[in-house]
């Protein structure tokens, strides 16, 4: 019989709906049963593609004399992390408190008032490895309770306000000047992995937020180096695009096989970012770097796609209960399946008889490579193998703020490659979020699957849609999304801000009241919410010339002006906002009839990395509401660029020559 997970519409959830444990969804109910029976709350969080929680479902959570114990002592409480960030980020804090660790699966023993007592991570259903048996840490735990709450209980108030975390900050008191940048980069250098690329030790995550700071400073040695490094490896799916969660070794080459939605947009848009840096011109740049984004974003559009047109979240790391068995070949399937093909892909994938993952090849591109021709011929001949064969699980459900980060790639890369296939996905997917993924009072919601939209939207639903909608109007000129952003922008301030210390916090002023109200700051892997607010600001403020966007985001570097100092490589995102807010950045509006002279000068602005440059256009009649275009005309009926910093603008242009020259000179 189906427990309480039976009824929700994430995927993670639901596999865990036939478990013989009583779980119940994260919300009022469960936590009401724990206060009227004074048991506590087993809180365990994962997501669907996490490999060690499938392990410990089938070792665990499907035995039924575990579940019993399980059932017996606690009120069993399952949480997608995807889906309650703001439940994860408290409990993953608290972990970590009491452990020096974390993970998922995160297992965390709560009091019927929500505060942690105890907590761990994955678990085996007998002593292993040094690890207790999770049957033993039920059953310590049960006894604790029995025999110490009173005492467990009198430790609420201080772990309460521990885990508010950087709610707690107090804006920096020194000035935000460039010197924090350049220290930035002289200490990622010192941290560079200078044979591999990346950033410590394995297992290695893609650092997509660092490498855009790098790339926007200038740097190309180590961001340059990296992106090359990791197109090259087993992380990046060498036959049908996209990039796994991270690489179990130093060198990039094993990775761990899931699939994010998230990493992908990211990394294609630094892929799309360092290709622009890597030569003056298209002919002089690395293809290598253009393919690796195409590629990347292909896959998206290709096997990430929902049929209204927004994106789904995560391929499993596991198929047939085996981690990586899709992705890897022998020898001898690659020469069934290629032919006469095969020893030239065997030569450029490094492929050995004894392979380099548990007697199988993880493909890599570190030998020759073919003919493009031929190249192309090879992956389409795996590519269709390896879909007959049983595919990982799917994680189905649609996330507002992954749909941000996918939405912002395709924008950006579909105008600087001029792909329409990219731009028509990223104005469907945004449709979508802004049409279907709001509630009655058209608030932002968090998650969409099964025809039903629900959740609160948190501040990185917000922030990652505000920075996508800004690109996509930069990408399109089309005023509908420049208004849907501004909009976004009012209720991020007004429902998330933080008027007394500034920054914003991590739930709406309207959420369900946790055990505390978080602010997030940690851009890896993923940009937070924090720092994709302050940029997403910073940049209305640069098209609209309001101060309160400028204030807003300018009080989330100043609160964390200090972390930026200490420690670059969590705050790569913020450090991008930060070199933004401190630089000349050029307001750049472009106006006439859409013909090939408007193109012309469209092309000069789009035809090289412009990190701190804010694009308006339209025909001169109507400003469509952005501030930037009011009063902008065709001078002389033809297309006509006006280049402005802070609302000041030099003579209007005409010729693509002098509107490069000016935005290479600044004069």
């Amino acid at each position: 019989m189906a427990n309480a997970l039976a009824g929700e519409t994430s995927p993670y959830l639901l596999q865990h709906r036939d478990n013989p444990v009583d779980w119940q969804p994260w919300g009022p109910e469960a936590i009401e049963r724990a206060r009227a029976t004074d048991r506590p709350l087993l809180v365990s969080i994962g997501y669907s593609a996490c490999h060690w929680c499938h392990v410990m479902e089938r070792e665990c959570f499907e035995n039924d004399e575990i579940a019993a114990l399980m059932n017996e002592h606690f009120v069993c409480v399952k949480v997608d992390r995807e889906e309650r960030p703001d439940v994860d980020a408290i409990y993953m804090e608290a972990c970590q408190a009491m452990t020096g660790g974390g993970g998922w699966p995160l297992n965390v023993f709560i009091t019927p008032e929500q505060v942690p007592f105890y907590a761990g991570t994955y678990y085996p259903s007998e002593p292993r490895h040094g690890m207790p048996s999770w049957p033993t840490v039920l059953q310590a735990v049960a006894q604790a309770w029995d025999t110490q709450r009173e005492e467990i209980r009198a430790q609420n108030d201080a772990m309460a306000a521990r885990l508010a975390g950087a709610a707690r900050l107090k804006p920096a008191e020194e000035p935000l000047d460039a010197a924090i940048l350049d220290d930035a980069v002289t200490q990622l250098a010192a941290q560079f992995d200078s044979l591999h690329g990346g950033w410590g030790r394995a297992p290695k995550f893609p650092a997509a937020s660092t490498l855009e700071f790098l790339l926007r400073r200038g740097e190309t040695r180590m961001s340059l180096y990296t992106l090359r490094s990791m197109a090259s490896g087993g992380i990046n799916d060498q036959i049908g695009g996209g990039f796994a969660r991270y690489s179990t070794d130093d060198n990039w080459t094993v990775p761990h096989f899931e699939k994010m939605l998230y990493d992908n947009a990211l990394l294609a848009r630094a892929y799309l970012h360092g290709w622009q840096v890597s030569g003056a011109h298209d002919e002089e740049r690395d293809p290598v770097l253009r393919r690796t984004a195409e590629e990347t974003l292909d896959w998206a559009l290709r096997e990430m796609t929902g049929p209204e047109g927004a994106f789904l979240s995560a391929l499993d790391a596991d198929s047939e209960g085996v981690e990586g068995k899709f992705y890897v070949w022998s020898l001898a399937q690659l020469r069934d399946v290629l032919g006469d093909d095969a020893e030239v892909a065997i030569a450029w994938f490094g492929a050995s008889e004894r392979g380099n993952f548990e007697g199988a090849n993880i493909l890599e591109s570190r030998g020759p490579e073919p003919p493009p021709e031929v190249r192309e011929r090879i992956r389409a001949t795996l590519l269709a193998a390896r879909d007959e064969r049983i595919r990982p699980g799917l994680d189905d459900k649609r996330l507002t703020a992954w749909n941000g980060l996918m939405i912002g790639a395709l924008a950006e890369a579909g105008a600087v490659l001029e792909r329409e296939d990219y731009l028509a996905a990223g104005r469907r997917a945004a449709a979508f979020v802004l049409d279907e993924m709001r509630d009655a009072d058209g608030r932002l919601l968090r998650t969409f699957n099964a025809g039903e939209a629900k959740l609160n939207g948190y501040l990185e639903d917000h922030a990652f849609m505000l920075e996508a909608l800004l690109s996509l109007y930069e990408a399109t000129f089309e005023p509908r999304w420049f208004r849907a952003a501004r909009e976004l922008a009012d209720d991020i301030v007004e429902r998330f801000g933080d008027p007394a210390r500034g920054g914003f916090y991590q739930t709406s002023s309207d959420h369900e009241q946790l055990v505390a109200r978080r602010k997030e700051i940690d851009d890896s892997p993923i940009p937070s919410g924090q720092s994709s607010a302050a940029f997403g600001l910073l940049r209305l403020a640069a098209l609209t010339g309001e101060a309160r966007y400028e204030d807003a985001g300018r009080g989330v570097l100043q609160l964390f002006g200090d972390l930026l100092r200490r420690s670059p490589l969590a705050f790569g995102h913020l450090l991008q906002a930060l070199d933004f807010h401190l630089s000349a950045v050029r307001e750049v509006a472009l106006v006439g009839a859409g013909g090939a002279d408007f193109r012309a000068l469209e092309r000069v602005v789009r035809g090289a990395l412009r990190p701190n440059v804010v694009l308006a256009g339209g025909d001169g009649e109507d400003d469509g509401g952005v501030p930037l275009l009011t009063g902008r005309t065709a001078r002389d009926g033809a297309a006509t660029a006006y280049v402005c910093e802070r609302f000041s603008c030099r003579a209007p242009l005409n010729e693509p020559a002098a509107l490069a020259e000016v935005l290479r000179t600044g004069t």
